[in-house]
């Protein structure tokens, strides 16, 4: 579906006739430093085919714009421009990271980007930059930093929000109460995973854009990279450390679990002991022989209890004192 599509003049948006249908598909002539954006979402197959033979995009990059599970890339097909972005944000009712994709065709005059899921609302990226016509000035490339900042800004909501989980999962691990914390940290470890196939491949897309190592970056757009690549660097730190903070609070679950079942079998240990006692001092004296000490004495049935009362409480005296009850 063709979500919006205008021309840019000097930084400045120049409506197009919306009332014409075929307009929707159609390459616009552009002057000197003017250039055409398409925004499409969730494409068919035919939108997609059409919209390539518009701007003469290569059918394999077309190919891989229809298939919503590439891996953050850029390439370049002849002065066409590739560039795979991930979209993330962040289902906190379920500790869940949920994932789009974008795909921009940067050329000489236009853009084209086509945006797979929910994700990011690029027609408010859109907005906000026309706001800024001294970057719109920078032509096509200036849509693809506005995409990308917007983008990264998203992963950086999405790893507050993650750190926010972490520390939950700290305070239950280390909390006097007992808590069953493996299933959350496994889901965290797996959301973080999840980042991270957004996060790391678009680093090596950044570093080039940053040294201007792509054909259409120079100097002035390389300086709109670099706060891109600045925020993007500082959420794989968090993440990095979100990840090991995880691990080290699984293996605390481990180790807390690991006392736990030792101070239980503790205390078992120790009401046996409470028991075994009094038992074998009564079964001793529940053995029918004829001859044995106390059993013709007056006073043989009060010491046999006395005895057991006082063993049991010197027992749980010393388990008491020693920490085992």
């Amino acid at each position: 579906m063709i979500v919006d599509n205008a021309l840019y003049h000097e930084g400045v948006r120049v409506p197009l006739d919306d009332g014409d249908p075929s307009l929707g598909h159609a390459r616009v002539p552009c002057g000197r430093g003017d250039f055409q954006w398409v925004g499409i979402h969730d494409p068919t197959e035919e939108e997609l085919r059409q919209i390539a033979r518009t701007f003469d995009l290569h059918p394999l990059a077309v190919e891989d714009a229809g298939d919503s599970h590439q891996r953050p890339k850029v390439e370049r097909y002849g002065d066409t421009l590739f560039l795979v972005l991930k979209t993330l944000w962040y289902v906190d009712e379920d500790d869940a990271v949920e994932t789009g994709e974008i795909n921009l065709f940067i050329g000489p005059d236009f853009v084209v980007t086509v945006r797979h899921g929910q994700g990011i609302d690029l027609s408010t990226a859109r907005r906000d930059l026309e706001q800024r016509a001294q970057v719109l000035e920078h032509g096509p490339m200036a849509v693809m930093y506005a995409i990308c900042d917007r983008v990264v800004d998203e992963y950086e909501k999405v790893g507050a929000s993650l750190e926010i989980d972490v520390d939950e999962v700290e305070e239950s691990v280390f909390s006097p109460a007992r808590t069953d914390d493996s299933v959350r940290i496994y889901t965290l470890k797996r959301e973080i995973a999840e980042v991270r196939r957004a996060v790391m491949p678009l680093r090596e897309p950044m570093r080039r854009f940053v040294q201007a190592e792509v054909a259409g970056i120079d100097e002035a757009t390389a300086t709109y990279f670099r706060d891109v690549a600045d925020h993007l660097h500082r959420v794989s730190e968090v993440i990095d450390n979100l990840d090991v903070l995880l691990s080290t609070a699984f293996d605390a679950h481990l180790a807390r679990i690991s006392v736990q079942q030792n101070e239980d079998m503790r205390k078992i240990s120790a009401g046996a002991a409470l028991v075994v006692v009094p038992t074998l001092i009564a079964g001793i004296y529940g053995m029918n022989f004829d001859r044995m000490p106390e059993l013709q004495w007056t006073f043989g049935y009060p010491f046999a209890i006395a005895l057991m009362v006082s063993v049991s409480a010197v027992l749980l005296w010393f388990f008491k004192k020693s920490g085992w009850l």
